[in-house]
This record gives structure tokens, sequence and C-alpha cells, in this order.
């Protein structure tokens, strides 16, 4: 069995490489081996591995710079996927793509399940439904795993974001009424291996931990959890005020609700997803054990 992970250095992908290591030979080239934004020299690579699994962890992520940057955002996002589509299909093996909340437009106050519209209110979410799209029309073998608020113990995301700064200041103000699930990238690349080697129907399937909450009720969570360990900051949870979205203006617009329903992923693999405070405190723990 070969696997190709694709984007291997990211937050994601790093995680997936060590929880897909047993189920055979892992190909993650790296950004000097392989430029992605380069896509005639990805399909170059792909015809010289021939891949029996390839896992798209690349994507262009910087929501608010994809306002300014559609054509980059595009490429990446929604082109890459397409030539692993299409080489998929022509192959024969399967492609394993990351997608985004961001599909939806948060207008709703239930639950989004796969079969909903996907309507984006930003860039960034135009370009991951575009990717979605691609791959279904393609016809390969696929799992499209959208998932909402990634994070990790690597690379750049909100919860070293929060660590980061309370150790600077001692007041934060934090959006309180975007509601999602943070998922850390551990629990993404655990559920692919098990996707994987289980081999789940080909579909669109939400992947995320039970339970929901804002960005000001994560902030207060990180707090808390770094505080029960001792972590030396300057602010506390109650140092953290809730505010909303118009306070905090952005380039792109954000959408209010990303609660996903995970019910046919528990269901297909017959498991139950974690709770988010749980995966916060073991992220967590494992980031201040570096």
């Amino acid at each position: 069995m070969k696997i190709l992970v694709l984007g291997a250095t990211g937050q994601v992908g790093f995680e997936v490489c060590r929880s897909i290591a047993c189920l055979g030979k892992v190909y993650a080239p790296g950004r000097k081996e392989l430029d992605l934004s380069d896509l005639p020299a990805v399909e170059a690579y792909l015809q010289k591995t021939s891949p029996n699994i390839v896992i798209n962890a690349a994507a262009y992520t910087q929501v608010d710079k994809a306002e300014s940057e559609p054509d980059l955002a595009r490429k990446l996002n929604a082109d890459l996927p397409e030539i692993l589509a299409n080489h998929s299909a022509t192959q024969g093996s399967l492609l394993v793509h990351y997608s985004s909340d961001y599909v939806y437009d948060g207008n709703h106050q239930s639950f989004r399940k796969e079969s909903m519209e996907g309507s984006p209110v930003n860039r960034y979410g135009e370009t991951k439904l575009q990717g979605d799209l691609a791959i279904l029309h393609s016809g390969c073998e696929h799992l499209i795993f959208r998932t909402s608020w990634v994070y990790s113990a690597r690379g750049k995301n909100f919860m070293r974001t929060m660590l980061d700064l309370g150790k600077q200041r001692t007041e934060l103000n934090v959006v309180d009424d975007q509601i999602g699930s943070p998922t850390p990238a551990r629990l993404i690349a655990n559920v692919t291996a098990l996707a994987a080697h289980s081999g789940l129907e080909s579909g669109i399937y939400h992947l995320a931990p039970r339970g929901h909450t804002s960005w000001h009720g994560f902030a207060r969570e990180i707090f808390n959890v770094a505080s029960r360990e001792s972590e030396p900051l300057m602010l506390t949870a109650d140092d953290i005020n809730p505010i909303p979205t118009h306070q905090y203006p952005t380039p792109a617009k954000r959408p209010l609700n990303s609660r996903l329903d995970t019910s046919k992923l528990e269901q297909a693999l017959n498991i139950q997803l974690p709770e988010w405070k749980t995966e916060l405190a073991s992220t967590l723990n494992e980031f201040l054990e570096k």
C-alpha cells in the first residue's frame, strides 16, 4: 500500500503522517520537493509514485487574505483537489480530502447536515466548496471530511495564539456569537486512519468533536486548562471579555453557526466522537510538555 500525503508539514498533515504510518509506505513531499501550486509538477509526481491512497491535507487557509488573493486560494483549494480527483478516478485510487464548515453560510440555528447545500459567505469558503464539487464530479472514490476550527500543539492556531497573548496582556476581547466545535488535528488524523483501514463508503462526512462553544468559550477553556496545569500567564479566563462579531471587523465575513451534525460519521464507523473539552485538555497538555 502506497500512501501520498500532501501538506505533510501542516497541522493536519503532520498528525496524519503519524496516524497512517502503519497502513503502508508513506510519501510526504515537502515544499522543496513538490510545489503544490505547480499543478503540472503535482501531476508528474502522481504518475511517478502511483499511490493507492492520496490524502490531501494541503490548503490555502488564510481566510482574510483569500479576499485579496482569490486566484491563489482557488489554485490550492479548488484546482489542486480537481487534479487529485481526476488522477484518482483514472487510477482507481482513494482520495481523502479535508474541507471546512465555511462552505455553509451559518445563517441557520440547526446543526448542518452533509446533505445541505453549500452557500459560503467568503472567498475561502467558495474555493473550498469548489474543491468539494470537483471531487464529487470526478467520480473518484473519495472521503471528504468537513471539519471546523482546527488547532493542534504545532503550527499557528487559535489555542497557541491565546496562550501567547496570555503572556503579554492582562485583558482580551473575544467574539462570542460565532458557534462551532474546536477540532484538534490529532482527532482528524486518527479518524482518517480508521476510515481508510475500515473501507468507509465514499461520501462527505462531518468530522468534529461533540459539543460546541463560541470563540469566547473556547478561549476561556484554554485558560482554565492552562491554569490547572500551572502555566504562567498574565490573565485568567475571567479577564476575557465577550464581544459580538460586529465589534471585531475582518476582511472576510464569518459564518455565525458552524455546528456540524456528525451522526453520519459516527454511525458509519460505529464510534462516538469525544467531547471538545476533553480533546482540548489533551492537546494543550501535549503542547505544554514539548
